[in-house]
């Protein structure tokens, strides 16, 4: 049986170790200088028990204080518009399972536990981004492909001029 339990700041540094692996999946790169931040941000983050974001793992049955998977989710207030009454809508991001421990279901059963945590807040729409491998698991979860395309603007806020 899959143990899944709420995150806590001392697995800042693992969540970002299978964050680093989930990226590199995509696009392979060697810029660590996000690291710090980010586990630093993921402390903070989660030592706020009833903050906007939900972190959900499976330890690593083989080496103590590693994680096996990771699923993080958040929560956002938006106006309330078609089928979202309330506004609120979550965004999971940052699945990722350690290579050696993948075909095992834990990325299931942290999706499972952080859909629960949404339908106790609230969310009534929940959006992802799905790799080409993580689809069919979304799928099976009821997640559908949308119409609306997506575009970016990534801007430097801490650069001047």
């Amino acid at each position: 049986m899959t143990v899944v339990r709420r995150a806590t700041s001392r697995d800042a540094d693992e969540l970002v170790r299978l964050r680093k692996v989930m990226l590199d999946s995509m696009t392979p790169s060697d810029d660590v200088e996000w690291q710090a931040f980010a586990a630093e941000d993921l402390r903070a983050r989660l030592a706020e028990p009833d903050g906007d974001l939900g972190v959900f793992v499976v330890d690593h049955p083989d080496r103590e204080g590693a994680l096996a998977a990771c699923v993080t989710g958040t929560v956002e207030r938006r106006l309330a518009g078609p089928g979202n009454l309330r506004g609120l809508t979550g965004h999971v991001f940052n699945v990722a399972t350690d290579p050696g421990m993948r075909r095992r279901g834990y990325s299931r059963a942290c999706m499972t536990a952080l859909l629960a945590w949404f339908r106790e807040r609230g969310v009534g729409k929940i959006d992802l981004h799905a790799s080409e491998e993580g689809e069919p698991l979304y799928a099976s979860l009821g997640f559908a492909r949308t119409p609306a395309p997506a575009m970016r603007l990534t801007i430097r806020p801490f650069e001047s001029g």
